[in-house]
């Protein structure tokens, strides 16, 4: 009875072996994987790069007071356009008080210097008339007459200019805040009331308001070094608006820089491009965009999707693998040319009659396994 009871248990431990050795060969067997294969064939390919930046105008006119005051009052808003000569704003002048007295002697000195001078003018002019002194004295007193007479309208002109700003009778008062060019008022950095300096010699002065034409902008971004030395001037760009969908502005590169500048351990060189502005698109200044940049073009030429590459791991050469048979392939090396991250040109080693091996081909996940792997994940 111990004997058969022996054998049972021998011979079920026998059978639960081979069940378990069934279930995980089974269970970890895999298909042999059937390798699909592409042929090379012709196409174009562009190289391209992004450069980042922004659409500002060509050219920003900033508009500076001839005198120093007081805003008195602003007449235009931002965003508005405007002409040459359209009044922007009205100075007040608050003249400086040693300034002012110095013009205001200068006016009395040469009120008391014409009254002199007519005296003695009146007095010789009568003995002209009566032919006791000769003419050419008589004009040289008449000379110093007219003189007298021009250097008070001077002074008095003088003293107008810097009590009021303007001498009286003339055309355009220096308080008198015009534009200088035909555009669109993009800033007015100052308000009624706030105190402005003049431009001059030794100071740019207070910016009244910035003044631009919207319908000449510029691209101004940044290229890599690695990338600069294949543009050229005069290149086209494609320039997309980040605060514009599904548009694109055409553009033409007009400028490189000569000199680079560091960039968190990158050397970065400035750009500019014309971008041709559409009627049907209203360009603020200031809008980040980015411009398509097309390094290297061929047209006609063999290519592989750049999935079919493989790299020596020893000398880091290109190669595929090309099918010989039913499923039978031979390693073959290849040179390869410019690549748009898609597709990548073949120089030598493939001809459009071969099949490559489509070599990153996974085995698909049976519906069984994907639901017991599910089943453990939870």
């Amino acid at each position: 009875m111990n004997k058969i009871l022996k054998y049972v248990l021998i011979g079920v431990l026998v059978l639960g072996a081979l069940w378990a050795a069934a279930f995980f060969i089974k269970s970890n067997s895999k298909e042999a994987i059937t390798y699909e294969t592409q042929h090379p064939f012709i196409s174009n390919i562009e190289k391209k790069t992004v450069a980042t930046g922004t659409v500002i105008p060509e050219d920003e006119i900033e508009i500076k007071p001839q005198i120093s005051g007081i805003i008195q009052k602003i007449f235009l808003e931002e965003g508005q356009k405007v002409k040459s000569g359209d009044l922007i704003a009205t100075i007040k002048v608050v003249p400086n008080e040693q300034s002012l007295n110095q013009a205001r002697g200068r006016v009395r000195n040469a009120e008391l210097a014409l009254n002199n001078t007519k005296i003695e003018y009146d007095r010789n002019k009568s003995l002209f008339d009566k032919g006791v002194i000769s003419s050419q004295d008589f004009n040289n007193l008449q000379l110093q007459y007219d003189q007298a007479v021009q250097e008070l309208e001077n002074s008095k002109a003088d003293y107008q200019i810097i009590r009021v700003g303007s001498a009286g009778g003339s055309t355009s008062a220096n308080t008198n805040i015009r534009a200088t060019v035909d555009g669109t008022i993009l800033e007015i950095p100052v308000e009624e009331g706030d105190q402005v300096i003049q431009s001059n010699n030794f100071n740019d002065g207070t910016t009244i308001a910035t003044i631009a034409d919207l319908g000449k902008m510029v691209f101004e971004g940044k290229v890599d070094e690695g990338e600069v030395a294949k543009l050229e001037v005069g290149t086209p760009l494609k320039i997309s608006l980040g605060a514009v969908e599904g548009k694109e502005l055409d553009a033409k590169l007009r400028f490189i820089a000569p000199k680079g500048i560091e960039e968190t351990g990158a050397v970065q060189f400035k750009i500019e491009g014309d971008v041709d502005v559409q009627d049907d698109i209203f360009i603020r200044a200031g809008y980040s965009a980015n411009a398509s940049l097309v390094l290297e073009k061929k047209d006609d030429i063999l290519v592989i999707p750049e999935a079919l590459l493989q790299f020596d791991s020893k000398t880091d050469k290109p190669y595929v693998e090309v099918s010989t048979g039913e499923q039978q392939f031979e390693r073959r090396d290849i040179e390869i040319g410019i690549s748009d991250g898609v597709n990548v040109e073949i120089v030598s080693g493939l001809s459009e009659s071969d099949n490559v091996k489509i070599w990153n081909k996974t085995e698909p996940i049976k519906r069984g396994e994907e639901e017991g792997t599910e089943e453990a994940e939870e």
